[in-house]
């Protein structure tokens, strides 16, 4: 009889089992009693050396029948522990010498294998200004934001260049106001006038009268910038093409863009104001910033 003697499970350093799956009809062995018949030394190979535990299965195998002392038997079990042995062997040549982390890299790769690949969309290109589309090659890109509350600055950037902001320290109270030499698109000159405390709107008026001739002036409030503005500066101002310099009240939130020497084009975001109410603002006697931003064409002069 033969018995189907299965399979030994090669590990490192270890036998797992030993199956008993059928007997011959000569010798019946009940299924559920297939491992009486084994001793336990054999389903323990763990505890005894290579050597010791095949000297023991060619032993225990040719006194426990008859047909088992049979040469062609003898040689088939032979043959399958010899097998079994070299299988042994090499699995634990393979793990001692193949460092875990291929075998890790290994194994996650046959586990992608077949799964279907998974497309991620590119980020978005950064576009000046932060504008959510660029602007044609042949226009300044700009970006106007009133300041927010006590914590919020104002920021003016022009051509992806912060010309006014908390970084680079130049930003106060009142109204905020940069010059662009609009054929170079170089900053000329920016400062900022406190409209809270001192007399500050003589100043910004000579800053606005002795601006060059063809400049960009861009216009922003931080916190208040109309307790102390005089009429004389409104008009100026609105002069440049304001429409709502002479609606400013107590910390109301304005941008504002304009052109000195040539004009700017209609469909432009030029201005905008947002001012305070109780009910409605976003901070504590602040209304919410605003911003404007766009392109300006290069070929206006």
């Amino acid at each position: 009889m033969v018995w189907d003697f299965m399979h030994v499970c090669v590990g490192t350093q270890k036998i797992c089992a030993v199956c008993v799956t059928s007997v011959s009809e000569e010798y019946p062995v009940d299924p559920a009693d297939a491992f009486s018949v084994v001793p336990r030394w054999l389903l323990n190979p763990q505890r005894q050396s290579q050597k010791k535990f095949i000297g023991n299965v060619l032993q225990h195998f040719s006194e426990l029948h008859p047909w088992r002392r049979s040469r062609p038997d003898f040689v088939k079990l032979s043959g399958l522990l010899l097998a079994s042995s070299f299988a042994w062997y090499l699995g634990y040549i393979f793990a001692a010498h193949v460092p875990q982390e291929s075998l890790s890299t290994s194994i996650a790769y046959l586990q992608d294998i077949g799964k279907k690949p998974v497309l991620k969309a590119p980020l978005p290109k950064r576009q000046k200004c932060d504008h959510w589309s660029p602007c044609s090659p042949g226009s300044y890109a700009y970006r106007v934001l009133s300041g927010g509350g006590k914590e919020k600055l104002a920021k003016i950037c022009f051509e992806d260049e912060l010309l006014i902001s908390e970084e680079k320290g130049n930003v106060g109270r009142g109204i905020n106001i940069a010059i662009v030499n609009y054929e170079t698109g170089e900053l000329t000159s920016a400062n900022f006038f406190d409209m809270w405390e001192g007399d500050h709107s003589e100043e910004m008026v000579a800053f606005i009268e002795n601006a060059p001739q063809g400049s960009l002036l861009f216009m922003v409030t931080h916190d208040d910038g109309s307790a102390r503005l005089k009429s004389n500066a409104k008009k100026l101002v609105e002069a440049l093409g304001s429409k709502e310099i002479q609606n400013m009240k107590f910390r109301s939130s304005w941008v504002f863009i304009a052109a000195k020497g040539f004009k700017l084009p209609d469909d432009i975001e030029r201005e905008k104001i947002n001012h305070s109410d109780s009910k409605k603002n976003r901070y504590n006697g602040w209304p919410a910033e605003i911003q404007i931003e766009g392109c300006i064409p290069r070929n206006l002069m």
